[in-house]
Order: structure tokens, then C-alpha cells, then sequence
């Protein structure tokens, strides 16, 4: 698969943190930005796990079918196929997406807010083994305090991304609090010149 799509991206796939749901306030303020900015269908969805009204996250293997499932169900509403859609969302919603990509699922590009690079405490913990695997444009979007990765380790472990990487920096922690409106015209700016 080419870094870039032929054509551009025509839908926004969004997915949440594994504490919250598709109605997080991140989420709605890059779904409000981007609809109102271009010309892109947004789409926010929930993992199996939060559809059943359970707390644990479900396992990679889950998440990453669900996701491959919701991206083609947004594809075929839209009449295109997945490479036309950039698949996303916070923390471990766009981890899962991360992986989905790195596992084969086509996209036009990957914006991941607040990746999690390692849990907290444990900088030996990396969760970057499939990133060899993303041939795609890849946004990360984090606080400059962010206890899941620091902007320097993320930049180091984000340089084995074969596709084109644009990492933004926010003031603030994994939650990147009171910064939604930044957040999402990072991504706005990012998609303007994909």
C-alpha cells in the first residue's frame, strides 16, 4: 500500500479511551471541527466492550475486528473502500486502530490523540511493536506532560514509522485538559495539508 490514498479521504473514523466513550469531549470537539472545517464525514464509535456495558476493555484481537467491522460498515455508506478513511481516536482507541492498520486493514492515515506509548511508571512496557507495519500518515497529538509517554520518547519510538509521522505537542497530561479546541485544529491543520 502507497503512504497516500489516490483519491482524499472522504470519512473520519473516532474511537475513545478505554475509560470513556465515543461521547468524549475530545472526540466531539474534533468531530465538530473537522465537519465544520472540510469536507469529511466523522463517524464516533464504541468498542463491544462499552456496547455491553462492561469496564474491561476488550483484547486487541476484539477491538481490532470490531474496528475493522465499523470501517467498512463507514466505507460502504460512504461508497468507497477503507483506504479512503483515516481511522483514530484517544489513548487506547487509537492504539486498537494502530494495530488494526498495522494488521492489514487499509487507511488513508491514522490520528492518534494521547497514544500510550507505555503505561505509566513503566517506560520499559512499550506498546510500539507493530509500528514498523504503519506504511500510512500518522498524527500524534499529547501532552507535554503525559505520563503514557513523554514527547522525546515518542518521538524516538515514532521514527520507526515507515509513513510520513507529525507528532504536535499540547501543554498538559494524558488528558491534554482544557485543550480540546487545540487538539482539534491540530488535526484540522494536519488533514488540510495530507
Amino acid at each position: 500500500m502507497s503512504a497516500l490514498s489516490q483519491s482524499a479521504p472522504t470519512g473520519l473514523l473516532l474511537t475513545p479511551g478505554a475509560g470513556a466513550d465515543r461521547d468524549h469531549h475530545s472526540l466531539r470537539a474534533v468531530a465538530d471541527h473537522v465537519t465544520a472545517s472540510m469536507a469529511l464525514t466523522v463517524e464516533r464509535v464504541d468498542f463491544p466492550y462499552r456496547l455491553a456495558g462492561r469496564r474491561m476493555p476488550d483484547r486487541p484481537p476484539v477491538a481490532t475486528a470490531h474496528l475493522r467491522a465499523e470501517a467498512e460498515r463507514l466505507a460502504n455508506r460512504l461508497d468507497v473502500g477503507t483506504d479512503r478513511l483515516l481511522l483514530g481516536g484517544r489513548s487506547y482507541g487509537g492504539r486498537m486502530c494502530s494495530m488494526a492498520v498495522a494488521e492489514g486493514l487499509p487507511a488513508a492515515g491514522l490520528v492518534l490523540l494521547s497514544y500510550p506509548l507505555h503505561p505509566p511508571g513503566k517506560p520499559a512496557k512499550l506498546r510500539v511493536e507493530h509500528f514498523g507495519a504503519l506504511h500510512v500518515p500518522v498524527l500524534f497529538v499529547s501532552g507535554d506532560r503525559d505520563p503514557f509517554g513523554t514527547p522525546a520518547e515518542l518521538a524516538e519510538h515514532a521514527a520507526a514509522i515507515p509513513g510520513p509521522v507529525t507528532q504536535v505537542t499540547l501543554p498538559g497530561a494524558h488528558d491534554v485538559r482544557n485543550q480540546d479546541d487545540a487538539v482539534a485544529r491540530a488535526v484540522v491543520d494536519w488533514l488540510a495539508v495530507l
